[in-house]
């Protein structure tokens, strides 16, 4: 009885927890789905009373959101791509052999993740003026990886360090050369790290807000999260579009998410083991 009492008010508290963890999700879902006329009128804590789905086509045409989402998978599809197969690179050359100073290099790669990003804003805006490329989603771009190569580094390089290297002394015995070991033994043994990684990526990069305002100042050039901004000031009162707009923007990483989830796991418990 003791134990059946104690497993009830352990699931009566997470549910509750979760509920309190899924109530702004719902409570943005249901304000976007309120005509603006039930949002003014009862305040946008009330219940609904009305039922709309014109809130989103505002949201998507005459508030940007194509635009802006057409920039984030412009930015972040690059970024995580070159992001990935550099440090899958480094973490390869560092694991598998004897490079001089490895284990500083290493260390030095991860140090620069722990600098705080504000500190960083000025020169990092300066630099992508010197350089001809402010304002331009390759700036955007090029900061995100620069700024991820060595967390995504540093945990490729547990996951490849721990493989075992007598797979890869016997594809160097049948004649495989550094390029052939890599691109077809190393990198698909990696592969649940990978996605892991992807999928985190993904997610830091098309939410980013930080560095898209700091590099970019052309409103159409804007990714969906600093858009968001723009959409709250064109619809200063309107909470319902706001509220579709901000649906509309957590689409694509709940997307990817669902669809990596067996990767995303399968690479956490891969890294809890090792």
């Amino acid at each position: 009885m003791t134990r059946g009492l104690r497993t009830g008010v352990f699931h009566g508290s997470m549910a509750l927890l979760s509920l309190l963890w899924l109530s702004p999700i719902i409570w943005v879902v249901l304000t976007s789905l309120r005509t603006f006329d039930d949002v003014a009128a009862n305040g946008v804590g009330s219940l609904p009373r009305s039922f709309t789905l014109d809130t989103y086509r505002q949201a998507w045409s005459d508030g940007g959101q194509l635009q802006s989402l057409v920039n984030s998978f412009l930015v972040t599809v690059p970024a995580v791509a070159l992001s990935l197969l550099l440090a899958a690179m480094a973490a390869f050359a560092l694991s598998r052999y004897r490079i001089p100073f490895r284990r500083t290099l290493l260390l030095l790669m991860l140090a620069g993740n722990l600098l705080p990003p504000q500190i960083l804003l000025i020169p990092v805006s300066k630099f992508a003026e010197l350089t001809g490329t402010y304002d331009t989603l390759a700036a955007l771009v090029a900061v995100h990886v620069a700024f991820g190569l060595g967390f995504y580094t540093f945990v490729l390089h547990g996951f490849m360090r721990e493989l075992p290297s007598a797979i890869q002394e016997a594809a160097t015995i049948d004649g495989a050369g550094v390029a052939q070991v890599f691109w077809r033994i190393v990198l698909p043994l990696t592969r649940p790290a990978l996605a892991a990684l992807g999928a985190l990526s993904f997610t830091w990069i098309f939410n980013d807000l930080l560095w898209a305002i700091t590099v970019l100042r052309t409103d159409t050039k804007m990714p969906v999260t600093p858009a968001l901004l723009g959409l709250q000031g064109q619809f200063v009162s309107s909470w319902n579009v706001i509220a579709a707009g901000t649906i509309i923007a957590a689409v694509p990483t709940l997307l990817v998410f669902l669809r990596f989830q067996r990767h995303f796991i399968s690479g956490l418990a891969i890294g809890a083991v090792k």
